[in-house]
């Protein structure tokens, strides 16, 4: 699907953005495994948490839907779930593939889990090799290091590991595997991911404990109890809206009900080094996480630097980061940046292609990338590569940039926010 993007006299208006598609992903499978049965509301609309869904379905539990973005889980406990007949489809979502491996490397069954071409060729090993140290039976294509993945479920032992990169579906693919395990585990991170796991677990009865970078979690002495969760909106979905508020002349543009988890709010404190005007406000606690309302007015930005312990705190928000720094003044350095490689593109390498596409001064590097802004962007035809984030990353450079922008492949944005596009055209028409 081709879209055109035209640029905008004005963004002015509200959004909520879709809940946040971690936090769904954990409210499905924990109440799944839970006993009893809980509400989920403002589940994120996208393909990702529906291939989670369906694939708990495969394994035998009830979901209730009530609308678009409001469901019931039956819980079956921690050891209800039964051996699929089928093999278990993840689609585009890393996140259903590594957690649901963790899960049912230790049930009492064989499961097969696949996913489309780009999630066929992401790495699985860093989930594979500590799962075998617990005692799983996993393998997968070419050396056990990519998908599909083959899991014969069974006992576990707990394991003392520390995580080759901060990766909260490295980490939360563990944690589950510990609930399960003879004896407790202990994971230490190099630097804190986000811990919507951790905070839903202790939620729900498990015993987690937190010591800095390290998480140790005890297995069930008990099954969890269900747990009703209102997902807060997505902050990497917000991200979109707060970076293109940012940088329009004439912008004023307010997000409802956004989720500021502090290991997820990394891209407001690079916003704020680059000198965004972006206010919390209603701040409150909704079902254990911190939320608020963001409202964001154009500003003058300047470049930053972005490396170090923020990147694990803001990997998702990087290719939007990088539209704004192009309309900033000065140069823009991310670096440590290299798991961006292993996405749903390469998003070092594909960012990098296409802001140039627009005229942007931008450099690729290994681990990252160098932006040297202040240049006008002009419209031209772009690609998203399948990926979602860079799908609206672009329409917000088109926003900005002179004549017209055309994304191929626009339909992307299904994976995480289905109404970006009709949210952009609302933004734009408050003009007139």
């Amino acid at each position: 699907m081709k879209l055109k993007v035209s640029p905008a006299r004005v963004l002015r208006g509200e959004v909520t953005p879709p809940g946040d598609k971690s936090i769904s992903h954990r409210a499905a499978i924990l109440n799944a495994i839970a006993q009893g049965k809980a509400r989920v509301t403002n589940f994120s609309p996208g393909a990702d948490g529906r291939a989670t869904i369906n694939c708990l379905r495969a394994l035998g539990v009830t979901f209730e839907e009530q609308g678009p973005s409001s469901l019931l889980v039956f819980g079956v406990g921690d050891k209800g779930l039964s051996e699929a007949s089928e093999v278990l489809d993840a689609a585009n979502s890393g996140t259903t593939m590594r957690l649901m491996t963790g899960l049912l490397a230790a049930q009492p069954f064989f499961s097969v889990i696949t996913g489309d071409a780009s999630l066929r060729s992401r790495p699985m090993a860093r989930v594979i090799e500590p799962l075998r140290l617990m005692g799983g039976e996993v393998w997968g294509r070419q050396g056990d290091s990519l998908p599909p993945l083959a899991i014969r479920g069974g006992p576990l032992r707990g394991i003392v590991y520390r995580l080759p990169v901060a990766s909260a579906q490295l980490k939360s693919a563990l944690l589950l595997a510990g609930l399960f395990a003879q004896g407790s585990s202990v994971i230490t991170e190099p630097q804190p991911s986000r811990d919507h796991t951790e905070r839903m677990l202790r939620a729900m009865g498990a015993t987690v404990k937190g010591d800095g970078l390290r998480v140790n979690v005890a297995p069930l002495a008990s099954p969890l109890t269900a747990l009703d969760v209102q997902v807060p909106g997505d902050l990497s979905a917000a991200a979109f809206w707060l970076v293109a508020g940012a940088i329009h002349p004439q912008a004023r543009i307010t997000l409802r009900g956004v989720g500021v988890n502090p290991t997820r709010t990394g891209l407001l404190e690079v916003l704020e080094s680059m000198g965004a005007r972006v206010r919390q406000e209603n701040q409150r606690l909704e079902g254990g996480e911190p939320v608020a309302d963001l409202a964001v007015e154009s500003a003058a930005l300047r470049g930053t630097e972005i490396g170090g312990p923020l990147i694990p705190r803001v990997i998702d928000e990087l290719p939007i980061l990088a539209v704004a720094a192009c309309l900033a003044q000065g140069t823009t350095v991310i670096r440590d940046a290299g798991e961006l490689r292993v996405k749903e593109s390469d998003r070092i390498s594909t960012t990098v292609q296409e802001l140039s596409r627009l005229g942007a001064e931008i450099e690729e590097k290994p681990d990252g990338m160098i932006v040297h802004g202040g240049r006008e962007l002009r419209g031209n035809l772009c690609h998203s590569h399948g990926d979602h984030r860079l799908a609206m990353a672009l329409g917000v450079a088109g926003l900005v940039a002179r004549g017209e922008t055309i994304i191929e492949g626009a339909e992307a944005v299904e994976i995480s926010y289905p109404g970006f596009w009709q949210d952009m055209e609302r933004l734009s028409r408050a003009g007139g």
